[in-house]
């Protein structure tokens, strides 16, 4: 009877041997459940970062659109201011080329590279100044439009080539150029009177 109880109070508590475990190794032992996201999680996060992109895209290709255009038109203003002081300092007409099918834009006239500015004395040759017309040229990239070049009233935006005169007094034929890259437009306006280009954004 003593080998019993005996027996039987050696198993009454939560001992290794008597079939039983006890609560914290049962805790220890018990597999972990994965942690993972949920297909709703997922979907909510990919909708996110589409509505981050569908934002951000138009401001990216209105940033890449307004380098190309930004340089055209600073391109422009500069050979035309340009071409004004070299009328006026030399007394002679000098003209601005424009051939709007291939996006070329030039100064001629009295341009050469034997002088400190990119211009000779009066006297000098258009086929000697032909030679220099890199030094006050530009080509638009590609992505530049040309909507409307409108000379003295008249259109040349198809036109192999338009000229745009500046003369020593001051004055130059009227022109109104408008370009457009992407969603971006802009004018460019000569007044005639004072042969001064002057900027305007289209919305």
């Amino acid at each position: 009877m003593q080998t019993g109880r005996a027996s039987g109070a050696g198993c009454g508590g939560w001992q290794a041997g008597c079939g039983r475990e006890a609560p914290f190794q049962f805790l220890l032992t018990r597999p972990r459940r994965e942690q993972a996201f949920t297909l709703l999680e997922i979907m909510m996060v990919v909708a996110i970062i589409g509505l981050m992109m569908t934002m951000s895209v138009p401001a990216i290709l209105r940033t890449m659109h307004q380098g190309p255009l930004r340089k055209a038109v600073n391109d422009v203003l500069n050979i035309c201011s340009h071409a004004r002081a070299q009328a006026i300092l030399h007394g002679e007409t000098t003209t601005v080329v424009f051939h709007p099918q291939s996006g070329d834009l030039m100064l001629a006239g009295i341009a050469t590279t034997n002088s400190t500015a990119g211009f000779a004395p009066p006297g000098e040759t258009t086929s000697t100044a032909s030679s220099a017309s890199a030094l006050n040229s530009t080509h638009f990239d590609d992505s530049i439009t040309i909507d409307m070049l409108d000379i003295n009233l008249s259109e040349y935006k198809d036109a192999s080539q338009a000229l745009v005169r500046f003369f020593p007094d001051g004055t130059s034929d009227e022109m109104t150029l408008i370009i457009h890259s992407g969603d971006q437009y802009r004018k460019i306006a000569l007044e005639v009177t004072t042969g001064r280009a002057s900027l305007e954004t289209i919305q």
